[in-house]
């Protein structure tokens, strides 16, 4: 079979538990991301509402590392590596990128900055994983038709 799965590692992907998880987080975290946009945006705009975007803030960055861990645990059973799978090595350094900006969050809060740039920061960071969701939908979105090719061919 040709696409992005080998057969086995597709059959692995079909029959594994976190290919679940990562299908119920990974909308989870989506609207929880456009709300939290939504709520850093205005209060970088209106200069009010910092708690409640810093509150959303701090559930979007758990939300990302409960994916990315689970998700590392489902490509160890799928590719046979925790990170950087050949097969998933562009999602992963996009996940990376898009870890390291959402953390920013503490070491900016750390230094002491001021609200509004904390919120800049978040949209720069709130930027990186909708490139990488991106990735991530393609990358469904081909799964998706390489199991219908497989349910064809069978």
């Amino acid at each position: 079979m040709t696409g992005m799965y080998t057969a086995e590692q597709l059959a692995r992907r079909n029959r594994s538990g976190w290919t679940t998880v990562q299908g119920i987080l990974a909308p989870i975290q989506f609207v929880v991301f456009i709300i939290s946009a939504i709520l850093v945006y205005q209060a970088w705009q209106t200069k009010q509402g910092y708690e409640i975007a810093n509150a959303s803030i701090i559930l979007k960055i758990s939300l990302l590392w409960a994916i990315t861990l689970t998700g590392m645990i489902w490509e160890k059973e799928i590719f046979g590596h925790y990170f950087l799978a050949k097969e998933f090595y562009w999602e992963d350094i996009g996940n990376l990128v898009a870890i390291l900006t959402h953390n920013l969050y503490f070491v900016v809060r750390w230094l002491g900055w001021s609200d509004d740039a904390v919120m800049a920061t978040m949209l720069f960071a709130y930027a990186t994983y909708l490139i990488n969701s991106a990735q991530f939908i393609r990358r469904g979105i081909m799964a998706a038709q390489q199991r219908r090719l497989a349910k064809q061919a069978s």
